[in-house]
């Protein structure tokens, strides 16, 4: 494929569009749970330590 020949191509494939958008949101969902794990973690630990104190 020749650089810069006119032509109808606009230069953004569907298909690289949609695994970009994909992967995006898959980023998103996953960082989502994952702070919520941690959060969670975090939570029972310092509820374990605070009684390990007491």
């Amino acid at each position: 494929m020749a650089a810069g020949v006119p032509g109808p191509y606009s230069g953004v494939s569907t298909l690289a569009f949609v695994a970009r958008a994909s992967a995006l949101a898959f980023g998103v969902v996953y960082g989502s749970m994952k702070l919520s794990y941690l959060k969670a973690k975090a939570k029972s630990y310092n509820k374990a330590e605070a009684k390990g104190h007491h």
